[in-house]
């Protein structure tokens, strides 16, 4: 089932997501309405704050993009190989390497793409669907993507990470989005609606 996506101003998306445990409601049902939502919205990946949920899940699927990749993308990616995960109850162990730049967007902020700064690997901690335990570093693009939905899930955006002026010259495309007047091709649930 296609659910909305939350808008930017919601105050789901500022909340510190909690854990879950292999109780939570149609656990199975959320998660496979998640990647529907997210593949029908043009997504690679998507947190349950976005969908509005407070809770520590987020899927991503970069294969899709390492699929898309030309050869200036091989060269610039070399070492991406894609992954398609659910992240249930993700903590973060440590970030590492040089910052880079990529221009990022959002489900939640549509058609507002900024280039953001941000660490070349992470070390993570994760439950999967099955509720199993894993621990591993993600680099490049992967690394990026799920940098960006573990933020959903810690009460960031990525427009956190701009400049004060850069956010006040945002400011009447962000406040547009707040009140519904934006027109995408997926659902969105707006605030101010």
């Amino acid at each position: 089932m296609l659910l909305p996506v939350f808008a930017f101003g919601h105050p789901v998306l500022r909340k510190l997501a909690e854990d879950i445990d292999p109780n939570y409601p149609d656990l199975e049902q959320l998660i496979a309405n998640m990647w529907e939502t997210m593949y029908h919205s043009h997504g690679v990946g998507i947190a349950a704050p976005q969908i509005g949920k407070a809770i520590r899940l987020f899927v991503v699927d970069t294969l899709q993009l390492v699929e898309q990749f030309d050869e200036d993308d091989r060269a610039e990616y070399p070492n991406e190989q894609g992954i398609r995960q659910v992240f249930i109850n993700a903590q973060k162990l440590d970030e590492t390497g040089e910052p880079w730049a990529y221009n990022e967007g959002c489900l939640s902020i549509p058609k507002i793409r900024e280039n953001i700064n941000r660490p070349a690997k992470v070390r993570l901690r994760w439950m999967d669907e099955h509720f199993q335990e894993h621990e591993a570093e993600f680099d490049e693009v992967s690394a990026r993507v799920i940098l960006h939905e573990y933020d959903h899930i810690e009460g960031k955006l990525f427009i956190d990470y701009l400049s004060p002026l850069k956010r006040r010259l945002l400011k009447k495309k962000l406040d547009d989005i707040s009140a519904g007047r934006i027109s995408v091709d997926y659902r969105m649930n707006f605030p101010g609606k």
